[in-house]
């Protein structure tokens, strides 16, 4: 058994998660909208494009996601998705493309005893990250 992360946004669902499928080498599986609902009753509140349920594979991982708008819509909060690039180049190229225009910086990119590089910040869209590369501070050595 293996989680699945399922995220929420404000509208704009699949800009998100087209984005995220770029930087992070995922690939967009499933695009249900909510005008592929059967009738009226199955839609959420809004238009057409809004996406009532969204797959990304990314690794070995699912990633899901669907818009969630007005009373449907709630911040995220307490947790993070964590991802550790295999490289210092790696983590400076998502992590640039990620936090580019970040709603906030809790942790801006930089050595930390537990890695060469750490970062936590929440993106554009509003979903909270945590990168991490450990690098020469890896049990054993990189």
């Amino acid at each position: 058994m293996e989680p699945t992360i399922y995220l929420f946004f404000e509208g704009n669902c699949l800009e998100a998660m087209t984005h995220y499928a770029e930087v992070l080498g995922g690939q967009i599986t499933d695009v249900s909208r909510n005008g592929d609902a059967p009738d009226p009753e199955s839609r959420m509140p809004g238009g057409d494009n809004l996406v009532l349920n969204m797959a990304m594979t990314l690794g070995s991982a699912t990633v899901m996601a669907s818009d969630g708008v007005g009373e449907m819509y709630e911040k995220p909060q307490g947790f993070r998705v964590a991802i550790s690039p295999l490289s210092l180049a790696e983590f400076d190229r998502v992590h640039a493309a990620l936090a580019k225009d970040a709603r906030s910086v809790e942790m801006p990119a930089g050595e930390t005893f537990w890695a060469e590089r750490f970062s936590m910040f929440t993106d554009r869209y509003g979903t909270p990250w945590m990168l991490n590369f450990d690098g020469n501070k890896a049990p054993g050595g990189a």
